[in-house]
């Protein structure tokens, strides 16, 4: 099985301030144990060219991505060969879609944010492969719960990703997927419903806060910057297959 993140960001990224590289990315998921990660900055898809053997000799496939805003929500599209950067609203996703192969996945859909799809998820179903379980919850406040519900309803796989801003964000959730190395053959199978479970540890509220005021600036005295629970309290969730 293949551990695996579709949703990371680096220093690469045009909007938000990251304060790591792409190298520095790939060193942390190697240690973490990760077979395969997408980069997708927002509005920007990275030529990964220059990144494919420095992973590869880290034992990471590099899936190219984007965290596009389309009709003012976020998407992700993964693994297209290009013209993400022109999508700018859901019909041009769908003409995206019919010409090129690629994986689009729901991020975070139901979190508090204007940039989250909310009804535009059911009323463009259709165009979507995947759903997000977004690292970011705690026990007691867990806005994937929706996305769990939607994705169950409509038959749609769900993937755990990280939408790492921070390197201490990488490896609380993500996916098992049973597929080849490759980028291609990894989004089909997770389009086609072949990931084995998410794990996911839900983050405490010190953690949670911590992380939070490192991305938005907040003056915070939550505790420590980083939080560690045993492996047992992590949990593995049962998926939907799609249809």
């Amino acid at each position: 099985m293949l551990k695996v993140d579709l949703h990371t960001h680096t220093s690469d990224d045009p909007v938000d301030r990251i304060p790591y590289t792409t190298t520095e990315l790939i060193d942390r998921a190697a240690r973490l144990g990760y077979d395969a990660l997408a980069v997708t900055l927002h509005e920007r898809q990275l030529d990964l060219g220059c990144f494919e053997s420095y992973a590869a000799e880290r034992g990471i496939v590099l899936i190219p991505g984007i965290e596009r805003t389309i009709g003012g929500k976020h998407v992700l599209l993964l693994n297209f060969d290009g013209g993400t950067e022109d999508v700018r609203s859901f019909d041009d996703l769908a003409r995206l879609k019919r010409r090129r192969a690629g994986l689009v996945v729901a991020p975070h859909p139901f979190f508090p944010s204007t940039f989250c799809l909310w009804s535009d998820l059911d009323r463009y179903a259709h165009l979507f492969d995947a759903v997000e379980y977004n690292a970011m919850f705690t026990r007691l406040v867990n806005f994937n719960r929706p996305a769990e519900r939607w994705a169950a309803r409509h038959g749609k796989p769900m993937v755990g990703n990280g939408d790492v801003h921070r390197l201490r964000q990488l490896g609380t959730t993500y996916s098992l997927v049973d597929a080849p190395r490759d980028a291609d053959a990894i989004c089909a199978a997770i389009a086609d419903g072949r990931i084995v479970e998410v794990v996911s540890r839900p983050l405490a509220w010190t953690e949670a806060a911590s992380i939070m005021s490192d991305l938005y600036g907040w003056r915070s005295h939550a505790g420590p910057r980083v939080h560690t629970t045993p492996a047992s309290d992590s949990t593995s969730i049962s998926l939907p297959q799609s249809v």
